[in-house]
């Protein structure tokens, strides 16, 4: 699993020459509907076990939560299921929020 920081993920999605990752948000359903990255996906934490055979492993996944330690956590249990092309966003949703795109609300 790599580390990757908003900016070099807003990078990546403005990027039009390389696939777009899978955005993997691990958060509950209120903070979801409170605060998202466009195109992300819904998968709660609690989720994500029994969820794992929706998750394509050959696309690149980007873990995403609140502050990244959910995610960090998720990403590290994907690992053990044999997912090798993931990313934790760094700071989550919030350091995205104040330093990529400010129309996303804090919270």
């Amino acid at each position: 699993m790599q580390q990757i920081t908003p900016a070099q993920l807003a990078a990546w999605l403005a990027d039009t020459n390389r696939e777009k990752p899978m955005l993997l948000d691990v958060r509950e359903p209120w903070e979801y509907q409170r605060a998202r990255i466009e195109g992300s996906q819904l998968v709660p934490m609690r989720e994500v076990p029994g969820r794992v055979g929706e998750l394509d492993s050959s696309r690149e996944v980007v873990a995403i939560c609140h502050h990244g330690g959910r995610s960090m956590q998720v990403a590290l249990f994907l690992e053990k299921q044999g997912f090798t092309r993931l990313h934790n966003l760094v700071g989550g949703i919030d350091a995205w929020s104040r330093t990529v795109d400010p129309a996303v609300p804090l919270y």
